[in-house]
């Protein structure tokens, strides 16, 4: 398969790297041994016998959770090993909103220093990249999202990260958002309509109606989005489309009461494109819509906003971009439950790193932020908005108007979604260069 190819070449160039740095094979990152007698201190937890991910020798592929020494490790155990290692614990994260998670974890956990790197996605991976090939390893914890698979068949075969579960926590997870990532919370993506133009709600419950016509060959509604090809989690929702074509095709039915014409010619890709694919189709159609880049989430719902019922608009926008319904009077709503999902469920998630002078302080910290134990270390609070989800079954969530489950969401499944993702991300740029 593409996707473990892919992944044999990345581990191959991994190695090349490494030798080429002179770098020596990295030691697993266990905790400093105590000066105080064993009876006294906690024990080293043993290395992970099996990573997570894509193993590109044996060809195995290992889900979480994944359960070792760390996991069943208290958050005084962790603290009283964090003091006895370097206690600065440097994470690098894509929420800005990390940073508020210095001063309190700080003062609850007095000698523990947490430096916060707020950086964009490619940011964190890249640096945590060079540092783990180059032998300087300065990052303890990455905070970002996988929406292709890259880090989950990429990141761990090379050891730049490790697994860690804490299993009293992850008791409070549903063990399908355990498979890839230890997530800190999750979120996505709507379309949003104009409730002035729609009093009586939205105007659409099908992906198909996005890209419809009138009568007249006009387009229905004006298009507002980021560039898709060049927003991973955006191009990973079209991909989904077809991974999942027997539903794309039966809601295009459902819709217009005939089955879906197949009109895209693959025949310029020196690639297999599967044929009659109603999400193959899908992205060819959208393609070649009428459709304004704005790479501002901000920007795309006011233009929303300023659209009226004879010139409707849609726009694509993370679902935070709600909040300037209150806080600037904007006339924007979610599109939810359409078919055949509403969007794919993208998880923040929190690794450890591999060789972190801190180990044991990444994982405590990363229990901190995900709510300690009993969910009242107050980790989660700076991440308490509308558009985040905490997925925690006992964490109180008094910010979302719905519940995820309410929302039509399907979680992202990155091994179809990693297997044909350059491929899809090939189809997209030739064809809307076809326009």
């Amino acid at each position: 398969m593409k996707k473990k190819l892919f992944a044999l070449l990345m581990a191959v160039v991994m190695i090349l790297s490494l030798a080429s740095c002179g770098k020596k094979a990295q030691e697993p990152s266990t905790p400093a041994t105590p000066d105080a007698p064993a009876t006294e201190e906690p024990a080293a937890p043993a290395e992970p016998t099996l990573p997570l991910g894509y193993d590109p020798v044996t060809g195995t592929e290992a889900y979480g959770p994944y359960w070792d020494d760390w996991s069943d490790m208290t958050d005084e155990e962790l603290y009283e090993m964090a003091l006895k290692e370097d206690t600065a614990i440097n994470v690098y994260a894509t929420s800005s909103k990390m940073l508020k998670a210095e001063e309190p974890f700080e003062e609850m956990y007095p000698g523990l220093d947490l430096i916060v790197s707020d950086l964009d996605s490619d940011e964190v991976l890249s640096k945590a990249q060079i540092e783990n090939e180059t032998g300087n390893i300065t990052a303890d914890v990455l905070q970002t999202k996988d929406v292709n698979g890259s880090v989950f068949f990429e990141y761990y075969n090379q050891g730049i990260i490790e697994p860690f579960y804490p299993r009293d926590i992850c008791s409070h997870i549903d063990e399908g958002n355990l498979k890839y990532s230890y997530p800190l919370y999750a979120s996505q993506a709507f379309w949003y309509y104009n409730t002035e133009a729609y009093p009586d709600g939205q105007p659409i419950d099908s992906w198909w109606q996005i890209i419809e016509k009138n009568a007249d060959g006009t387009q229905r509604f004006r298009l507002y989005t980021k560039e898709i090809g060049q927003e991973s989690a955006y191009l990973s929702l079209f991909a989904s489309f077809i991974n999942h074509a027997d539903e794309m095709a039966e809601d295009y039915k459902r819709v217009y009461g005939k089955d879906l014409e197949y009109t895209y010619d693959a025949s310029k890709f020196n690639f297999e494109v599967p044929e009659n694919n109603a999400g193959v189709e899908y992205l060819w159609r959208f393609t070649q819509a009428e459709m304004t880049f704005i790479g501002d989430g901000d920007e795309l719902v006011l233009a929303v906003h300023n659209s009226t019922k004879d010139e409707p608009a849609l726009a694509l926008a993370s679902a935070g971009k709600i909040e300037n319904q209150e806080e600037s009077g904007y006339n924007i709503a979610w599109c939810i439950n359409l078919k055949p999902y509403n969007a794919l469920l993208n998880t923040e998630s929190l690794f450890a790193v591999a060789g972190s002078n801190s180990p044991a302080g990444a994982r405590l910290f990363i229990r901190y932020i995900t709510g300690g134990a009993d969910c009242q270390s107050g980790g989660l609070k700076p991440f308490t908005k509308v558009g985040n989800w905490p997925l925690r079954d006992d964490f109180e969530d008094k910010k979302n108007p719905a519940t995820l489950a309410e929302l039509g969401a399907i979680s992202n499944d990155l091994d179809a979604i990693y297997a044909i993702y350059p491929d899809v991300q090939d189809m997209w740029t030739y064809w809307l260069n076809q326009k």
